[in-house]
């Protein structure tokens, strides 16, 4: 495992905005999962450790891209239909064939195009009868015939290194004659919620208590970037416990992950235990939700202390966090293009501080897309969020949004 620098993680004291911060975390630390090789079914949602290269050109032969009858337009009449004999049969799979001049060839998608021929005339166009084919006048040269290497030449990068893949990627591997691709192994991620409040989801809560929902949620969600996740439970509030919890953690790990513990009230001792066993860093980040918001290291592994609060930790991890877990794992990350829509509601906000709403998307009247506000906002709102379609971002700059203003949104798919 790559090891970080013990001054990777340096933050100026000022607030730093959404962007930098994100840009800050994840450009101070190196890539530390390694490659792997592994089969082709087993590379959705890897990031490629190498570039992909087309062992063969794609398409690999000139091939009809349609069922009918492949032929030599300077056979044909300029003016009027012209009458050939069929001298053949080529379906997909066929090796190729000679085309003699003055005759057509029946062929379907995807079978190679007989030397000879320059177009295929689809067969909703021709007129077959009696071992012979009328085709109409006015079919060009190489209509829907599809080039040897069109799609991509022989040689060319299929993938690129750092590409999260995805169906289509693996698709396009396979065509280009791959059976297996070298990817990064999943980044390791040590996955704790912190608090003597907490109980396991499911059993019985007690005076006081509330289930733990944040381990849950955060597992998902890094499983859904790739990461491969180690669940470890609940960190109670003992000072004693914590530095040798964490330390454990970090020894097979890349990241070690916890939510809540990281403020400054006097019962959050993550704060304290990170700084004893590692190093820390307290990111100020002007976010909400997203505050505090911690990162630093515990040996050899990334720390990673996020809010308590639901909608916080999510807000968090998926904007200010993502870049870094993209570099630790290899992944070529760039953020996803908002959808801009067109506001549904009333909102005020401080200056100088980005903001992301809950809403939901709904199409008006007029068939424009709306952003709707979700009944409740506070950062521990977890139904909000499950009922939301997406995160409305409003910069820095703005302190207000009005209804029917533009307003960009991320749908949530987009950000895992």
């Amino acid at each position: 495992m790559t090891r970080l620098a013990d001054d990777c993680f340096t933050a100026p004291d000022a607030v730093l905005s959404v962007e930098a911060a994100a840009a800050l975390i994840a450009g101070q630390v190196p890539v530390v999962a390694g490659p792997e090789t592994v089969p082709l079914a087993q590379g959705d949602g890897r990031v490629a450790a190498a570039d992909v290269i087309a062992a063969h050109a794609l398409p690999p032969f000139d091939n009809s891209a349609v069922d009918g009858y492949a032929l030599r337009t300077r056979d044909l009449a300029p003016d009027g239909p012209t009458r050939l004999p069929v001298a053949g049969r080529l379906p997909a799979g066929t090796a190729p064939a000679v085309l003699a001049p003055g005759t057509a060839c029946r062929i379907f998608t995807g079978a190679p195009i007989p030397a000879g021929a320059d177009a295929v005339v689809m067969q909703e166009d021709a007129r077959p009868g009696d071992g012979f084919v009328t085709v109409p006048p006015g079919l060009v040269p190489g209509a829907n015939r599809r080039r040897a290497g069109e799609d991509l030449p022989a040689g060319a990068v299929v993938i690129p290194a750092g590409r999260r893949l995805g169906p289509a990627d693996l698709a396009l591997a396979a065509a280009a004659g791959h059976g297996s691709l070298v990817v990064r192994r999943r980044l390791r991620v040590a996955l704790f919620s912190t608090g003597d409040e907490l109980r396991e989801p499911g059993t019985p809560l007690g005076p006081g208590a509330i289930a733990d929902s944040n381990r849950v949620l955060l597992a998902a969600l890094l499983r859904r970037l790739g990461a491969a996740v180690s669940d470890l439970g609940i960190l109670r509030d003992d000072p004693a416990a914590l530095p040798g919890r964490l330390r454990a953690a970090a020894r097979d790990h890349d990241v070690v992950l916890t939510s809540g513990g990281v403020s400054v009230g006097e019962e959050d001792h993550v704060k304290a235990a990170v700084a004893a066993t590692g190093r820390l860093t307290l990111w100020r980040v002007a976010i909400k939700p997203g505050r505090p918001l911690a990162v630093g290291g515990i040996g050899e592994a990334a720390f990673v202390g996020l809010p308590g609060n639901p909608v916080a930790a999510y807000v968090t991890l998926l904007v200010v966090v993502r870049p870094l877990l993209a570099r630790l794992a290899g992944e070529d990350y760039r953020p996803p293009p908002p959808q801009m829509v067109r506001a549904a509601f009333c909102h005020d906000k401080r200056a100088g501080r980005r903001e992301y709403l809950r809403v939901g998307l709904r199409r008006a009247g007029d068939g424009a897309v709306e952003a709707v506000l979700g009944p409740s906002s506070g950062s521990g709102a977890l139904a909000a969020l499950a009922g939301s379609d997406g995160l409305a971002d409003l910069p820095e700059a703005a302190s207000a949004v009005r209804e029917g203003d533009p307003v960009a949104v991320y749908p949530h798919a987009l950000l895992w």
